[in-house]
Order: C-alpha cells, then structure tokens, then sequence
C-alpha cells in the first residue's frame, strides 16, 4: 500500500533552506526593472519579427514556416505588452475584488482542456493530479492566474509539467505544485549553469506574481538551474465539511504516528448522490486512513478520473449499466489494478460478481458498516 506523505506543496517552507533560488510574492516588484524588462522582451520580438519582414522583402517570396514564424513574433509581443498593463494594473491596487466560492479543480480543467492542443503543438506533455478543492477568491483573478501560469509553463518547459492540486494541513488549505524541466538534456550539456538565472522571470512571471500578491497567495519558486517548481497556496479553501472532516482525522493520525495502517494513503472515490451513502461510508471507513472523495454520476466520476485515478471507486449499484460499464473498461485500460467496489440497494450481505473476467465484491446497504472494511482490504491486498 502507499504511504500516506505530506501533500507537495507543504513541503515549501522546507525548500527555503535547500534551493539556491527562491522567489516569494512577499518581494516588491521593481518598477524599473518591471519596465526595462517590458522593452526588451517586446523589442527581442520585433526584432525577430523584422529579420523576417526582410527576408520576405528581399527574396519576394514566403513560406508557410516563415509566416508562422512572424505571426508567433507577433503575437509574442503583443502578448507581452498586455501582460504589461495588467501588472501595472494590479500593482496599483485598485482592482475591486468579489471574492466568491470558485471551484479550483474545475477552473484547471477547463484551462488545461482548452490549451491541450497548444501544449501538444509545443511538444509538452501536461500531467495533472488535481483533488478537489473549492477556495474563496475572485474568479476573475482566479482565471487570470491559472491562464498566466499556463503562459508561463509553455514559456519554459521542456517535454513535461506536472500540476498537482492536493489538500493538507490544518486548518486544511489547497495547494497547487507544479514542476517542470526548463533546460533539455543537450542544453545541460552545453550550458553552465548558474542557479537562480533570469530566463524564468519573464514578464509572465511577473504577472503570476502580481496576481498571487494581489489575492494574497503565498507563492515560492524553487530552481536549481535545470528544473523549476513552483507552489501556490490558497489560505481560504471551503471545501465540502464531510471532506474537511476526513483531512481533519487523517492529520489527527498522522500526528499521533498512527499511520502505519495498512490503508493510509489509500484513495477511495465513491460514486453515488446520496447524502446517507456518503455518511454511512465515511463511518465505516472513519477508521482506516482512507482519503475520500465524492462524486454525484457517472460523467462527474469520468471527469475526476481525468485529473487521476484513486484506488478504488464504491458505486451505487442504481448507477450501473452500459455508461459505468464503458467507464470501468476506459479506467481499467489506464489503471488495470484499479478496484471496483459496487454497493448493492438492499441486503446485508457481501458477496461477489463475475463480469467479464474479473471478479468485483458487492455489498448490501445494510452491510456497510460491518463489511466495507472488510471488502477493502481484501481488494486492495489483492490488486497491490
């Protein structure tokens, strides 16, 4: 069984002391710097995008590539200068915020869903691991920090980012890690490298910044010359009581040293819109170490699963039928040793179902208390 660890992003304060470069949202941004750093980049792009003018007006002719080439010239430095206004506009302090209850989970699914071909075509590969977690911000500057943080990681990666979003703590907060290679395998071997470098405080950089401090986001970006990682914590998360509930426990254990259950860590999404099942879960499970996460359907278990699989996934059995039978078959491609747990409407037995070639355990509603440990741990052991 895994064990359970401390979520990412808590583990920030501790790169304080190891990393060689640390950037926090408690530096003032240099308005000189701010705007000689606008110049430049503008310029470096009109620059580029000048040389190809030339070359068009010189042989008379052009390509689809040297076309291309000017556009994204273009539009770097038009990019660049509205990334520019915002700053200022931010740094000013004068933008009026209506903090409300943003579902952070969904804001960067949305974001990663509509920017996945921009990735592919730049030959980055996302990963994301994203809990649920809802916070208390203004989803304006939620959106625009989600966006600039995208900009920011196309900016500068190589290959592959991986976002995860994780709760931890108490009292409990969300905290959004991600990671990525700034420097290929040929651009090591070729550079020296000097730690804490500028190429990544590009003017998106700034602009992330500006949008944590205005929300008031304690922020830290690590790099040791090659890779980067950047934490982002929410102080004002609001998730569902039941969900705070359960962090609350698992941190209680954790303090008390109580973690070698034989399921900590383990992750159980269970399927299912009533508020009776979701109780009579969380007391049977109350025990064991077990990280919980509710969804209401079929196409809300789909779309978590996207952000990453649990270990198990406890389904009403009213919810069965070609549509969860096709999800079963999509995650178990995806995760063979991923376990299937069905909870039956009535009986106080637990027994088990043959589909196809596998074997999954069903339990009446009557027996939830007394065999969903049980069924667990059997699954579990077996798959692991």
């Amino acid at each position: 069984m895994p064990a359970a660890g401390k979520p990412s992003f808590t583990r920030a304060a501790e790169a304080r002391a190891a990393s060689p470069a640390l950037a926090t949202s408690d530096e003032p941004i240099d308005g000189r710097g701010l705007l000689g750093q606008l110049g430049s980049e503008v310029g470096t792009a009109l620059s580029a995008a000048l040389e190809q003018v030339t070359v068009i007006a010189t042989t008379g002719k052009i390509s689809r590539q040297g076309l291309r080439a000017l556009r994204e010239q273009i539009e770097r430095a038009r990019r660049a200068g509205i990334m520019g206004q915002q700053v200022e506009r931010l740094a000013r302090g004068r933008v009026v915020q209506s903090p409300e209850r943003v579902d952070l989970t969904a804001v960067l699914r949305e974001a990663l869903q509509q920017h996945r071909r921009q990735a592919e075509a730049l030959g980055i590969a996302l990963r994301p691991s994203l809990a649920p977690a809802q916070v208390m911000a203004d989803p304006a500057l939620i959106v625009t920090l989600v966006e600039t943080l995208l900009s920011w990681v196309f900016e500068h990666a190589r290959s592959a980012a991986e976002l995860r979003l994780e709760l931890g703590g108490w009292p409990v907060r969300a905290g959004l890690a991600c990671t990525f290679r700034h420097l290929s395998d040929e651009e090591v071997d070729r550079s020296l490298l000097v730690f804490g470098s500028a190429p990544l405080h590009t003017i998106s950089w700034r602009l992330l910044e500006q949008a944590a401090r205005t929300m008031e986001l304690p922020l830290e970006l690590t790099e040791d010359g090659v890779s980067a990682r950047l934490v982002i914590e929410f102080p004002r998360t609001v998730n569902d009581p039941s969900e705070i509930a359960s962090l609350r426990e698992r941190g209680s254990a954790e303090r008390q040293g109580i973690n070698s259950k034989p399921l900590a860590g383990c992750h159980l999404l269970v399927v299912g819109a009533r508020r009776e099942t979701r109780a009579l879960v969380r007391d049977a499970v109350r025990h064991m170490g077990l990280m919980l996460d509710y969804v209401n359907s079929v196409d809300e278990a789909r779309q978590f699963c996207s952000g990453g699989l649990p270990h198990a996934i406890l389904h009403e059995s009213a919810l069965g039928g070609e549509r969860f039978e096709r999800l079963r078959m999509d995650l178990l491609a995806d995760g063979p040793k991923l376990v299937f747990i069905e909870l039956a409407e009535e009986g106080r037995r637990l027994q088990t179902r043959q589909i196809g070639a596998r074997q999954y355990s069903s339990i009446g509603r009557g027996a939830i208390i007394e065999s969903l440990p049980a069924a667990l741990m059997y699954e579990l052991s077996r798959a692991h």
